[in-house]
């Protein structure tokens, strides 16, 4: 493989302080501790996320951990009432879902000292803050907003009807007074049709799963799904699940109990919002190592991953989980980046004839996982360029849509990740190895745009600079400056790889969440390792141009 195609152009003067071991040996320690730590996490490290443990707090009053999910809420809260990260339309659902489960924990439990008055208190600001958050969108492309965030509006508005809650002195303007409404851009009705169409349709399809509390409440025990441990690897969902079924009784519903106590134990007694992750995450890491060149910190694990985890059925991102071009695409990826070329086939059926939808039955397309699937195509055509034919002409389509669809300012942007860096690193990843003016232009454009967008300290950011995003803002300039030297871009990798440099190695970093799934939320072993791969490809570049 050479440099480009490796992602490895791009210059950089970036140094390590005296006394400290060279960045390249301090990554390639990093990346194979960092493989190390993967593989020997079944569940996978990721942030708790909050909207998923207030759902499990309100529906799954008899799992263990109850008190460190009502403190972790408390904690949260934002100084405004509002609870979730990001701006002001990402704090909806959170918000939403914190509120319900403060109310429903007031309802059901006498509450000794002054918990419950602490409960009553944060009710109230959140309230507060969903009166003063925007009344209409544009709203995050998350996972089934649509029907999540009007059935918690209606069943707020069913818990301040309640007599426990009604009566608290915190609460009793609210019980009064004007309630949350359903934004503009969301249907009141959604929950009930979708579950119309379900009873129609004698069951819950596979895709709603995941989301299955946004029409629990409206479908009958008949028309339950069936459920081999957590439903739609979501413990919201799973809660849901349980309570729709009258408690955790029965085979079905004690594995999913006892699936959602182990979940809840791994993260202190919070809950993911998917779980496990290891696909997902043992996918995403071994991608951004081997590419940047890292394969051999841990060859002989990224290789069983990628024995273990490629299907020819296709890959799902966790047992509960679609069957996903984004995941298939990224396992022929890896497979042929750590040497165990496996062949594209499975992709086929996510193929619609100008793109590859995500999953069977998508409602909108996701570039990167577009982009993804071109990386996979290309990295499998090296070790069999035989195939070329077969691969050339669904190459050519998918880049000519990646190109169609870039923003007039440059970037792409997706609906799985918040941030357009994340999005336009892999389609100028897919992109640049391939020959044609109009896929030279993209990309050419792309790392204009970083270039204009960076910030005083050196790093990228849509909401103020972050490592995750600043490393996908080196990729993309390193990927399109090509083997000549540019100053312009050397100028701004010097910049990045200072501030790179400089929040390596903050003890205990907690990266912020700028992935979507039903909220945003925050992967961690996967953003190391593609800061370890920006860092690694820094340094290669600049030992590279300075070699006598």
């Amino acid at each position: 493989m050479n440099e480009h195609q490796h992602g490895g152009a791009g210059t950089t003067v970036v140094t390590a302080p005296a006394g400290t071991p060279p960045v390249n040996d301090s990554c390639t320690m990093a990346a194979g501790d960092l493989i190390g730590e993967v593989d020997a996490d079944p569940w996978g490290d990721v942030r708790p996320s909050l909207y998923e443990t207030a759902r499990v707090l309100s529906a799954a009053p008899w799992l263990p951990g109850g008190q460190a999910r009502i403190e972790h809420l408390l904690r949260e809260q934002a100084g405004d009432g509002s609870w979730g990260e990001g701006p002001a339309p990402y704090r909806l659902l959170p918000t939403l879902s914190a509120v319900e489960a403060v109310l429903a924990v007031l309802q059901r439990e006498p509450l000794a000292g002054g918990t419950a008055d602490r409960l009553a208190a944060a009710a109230a600001g959140g309230l507060a803050a969903l009166a003063s958050l925007p009344s209409a969108g544009p709203w995050p492309d998350t996972a089934a907003a649509e029907l999540l965030v009007p059935g918690l509006v209606a069943a707020v508005n069913e818990r301040l009807d309640r007599p426990a809650v009604a009566d608290h002195p915190h609460l009793e303007s609210w019980h009064r007074g004007p309630r949350p409404e359903v934004p503009r851009g969301y249907d009141a009705a959604a929950p009930r049709a979708v579950a119309r169409k379900c009873r129609a349709a004698g069951g819950v399809p596979f895709k709603l799963h995941h989301t299955f509390e946004g029409v629990a409440g409206h479908l009958p025990g008949t028309l339950l799904p069936e459920a081999d441990g957590l439903l739609g690897s979501s413990p919201a969902a799973t809660a849901a699940w349980i309570a729709s079924a009258a408690g955790p009784s029965g085979r079905q519903q004690q594995r999913a109990a006892d699936e959602l106590a182990a979940v809840a134990h791994r993260y202190g007694g919070l809950l993911p919002e998917a779980a496990p992750i290891t696909v997902f995450e043992r996918l995403w890491v071994a991608a951004a190592l081997a590419r940047a060149g890292l394969a051999s910190s841990g060859l002989p694990t990224l290789q069983k991953w990628a024995d273990h985890l490629y299907d020819p059925a296709g890959v799902r991102g966790a047992p509960g989980l679609m069957v996903d071009a984004d995941d298939t695409a990224m396992a022929v990826l890896v497979s042929a980046l750590v040497d165990r070329p496996r062949g594209p086939a499975p992709l086929a059926v996510f193929d619609n004839g100008h793109h590859y939808d995500c999953y069977i039955g998508e409602d909108s397309g996701s570039l990167s996982a577009n982009a993804h699937a071109l990386q996979a195509l290309h990295a499998y055509l090296r070790h069999h360029p035989n195939a070329v034919g077969a691969y050339q002409p669904i190459m050519d389509r998918v880049a000519d849509w990646l190109v169609e669809h870039q923003q007039p300012q440059g970037h792409w942007t997706d609906k799985w990740h918040a941030s357009p860096y994340y999005a336009t690193e892999r389609c100028v990843t897919a992109l640049a190895p391939l020959p044609g003016f109009r896929r030279r232009r993209a990309v050419e454009a792309a790392a204009a745009w970083v270039l204009a967008t960076q910030h005083e300290d050196g790093s990228w950011g849509i909401w103020g600079g972050t490592a995750e995003e600043t490393a996908y803002a080196v990729k993309i300039l390193l990927g399109a400056s090509g083997p000549a030297r540019q100053p312009h871009h050397t100028r701004a990798l010097d910049r990045a790889g200072a501030f790179l440099h400089d929040t390596a190695d903050t003890p205990d970093h907690q990266h912020p969440a700028l992935w979507h799934d039903k909220t945003l939320y925050a992967p961690q072993a996967m953003i190391q390792a593609e800061i370890i791969a920006a860092r690694h490809l820094l340094h290669t570049r600049h030992e590279t141009e300075h070699r006598p």
